[in-house]
């Protein structure tokens, strides 16, 4: 058995003394795609930026492909964290695209600002990425000329420009009109295909359904409980999970 790619050990976090995560423990395999799933406000998105070293943790541990996180002092949970997002690709719901530079320029800025590589690698490696989202024909277009899904799939092909072991989702089709969602979560499947592990906040309960390894469902700041998806749907075990659930049994 090899040891978890990602490993989560009993992380909390508060803000202005209110707290957020109230000691979340979660173990991801490599490959697995992992869906967060429960009520706004029970810390789904709070510990996605955790996972990425955007949030300061108050207390616990989270270690990454051998790279651990913890609230030791602020000069060394910044650099850890800075390490750590060289690992961890993360696609927000508002796509974050920058509007001066065309979808090219998007894709090779951070691999060649911080990869250091030259610019030809960068757009040999960024042009491989937009045919695999669908996208090879608009490099050179700029973010207001793509529709929503194509934002998104070009948000998508940019994180995964600095070749991370690790893919973060926070609602990445809640932004989308509902005929624009399905071109974003198979681009998701086809990284769960090729052996990405991925972790998705997501209200798209077909998606996790169909896609999900397991679902992780969260309330107030805990993980309540986590399953294969057949178990969640069909025979949860815990009594917050069914109320959850309960549409869809």
């Amino acid at each position: 058995m090899t040891d978890p790619l990602i490993t989560i050990c009993d992380v909390h976090k508060s803000f202005d003394d209110v707290p957020v995560l109230l000691g979340i423990d979660l173990h991801v395999e490599k490959g697995e795609l992992i869906a967060l799933v429960g009520r706004s406000g029970c810390g789904k998105s709070t510990l996605l930026r955790c996972l990425n070293g955007l949030e300061t943790l108050d207390h616990g541990r989270i270690t990454i492909d051998g790279i651990a996180l913890e609230r030791t002092s602020e000069v060394n949970f910044s650099e850890r964290a800075h390490v750590m997002r060289e690992r961890v690709g993360m696609v927000f719901q508002s796509f974050n695209l920058f509007p001066h530079l065309t979808v090219l320029e998007n894709l090779t800025k951070a691999p060649m600002v911080v990869q250091k590589k030259s610019r030809a690698e960068a757009e040999t490696i960024a042009h491989h990425l937009l045919a695999k989202v669908g996208l090879g024909e608009l490099g050179d277009r700029y973010p207001f000329q793509l529709s929503g899904g194509q934002q998104q799939r070009a948000a998508i092909a940019r994180a995964l420009a600095m070749n991370p072991k690790v893919m973060l989702y926070d609602e990445p089709t809640s932004a989308l009109d509902p005929d624009l969602v399905d071109e974003v979560l198979q681009v998701m499947k086809q990284l769960d295909s090729e052996g990405m592990t991925q972790l998705v906040v997501t209200h798209e309960m077909r998606f996790a359904k169909d896609a999900a390894d397991r679902i992780a469902f969260l309330e107030q700041g805990r993980v309540v409980e986590i399953a294969a998806p057949q178990t969640m749907f069909s025979n949860p075990k815990d009594e917050r999970t069914r109320q959850y659930f309960k549409r869809y049994l």
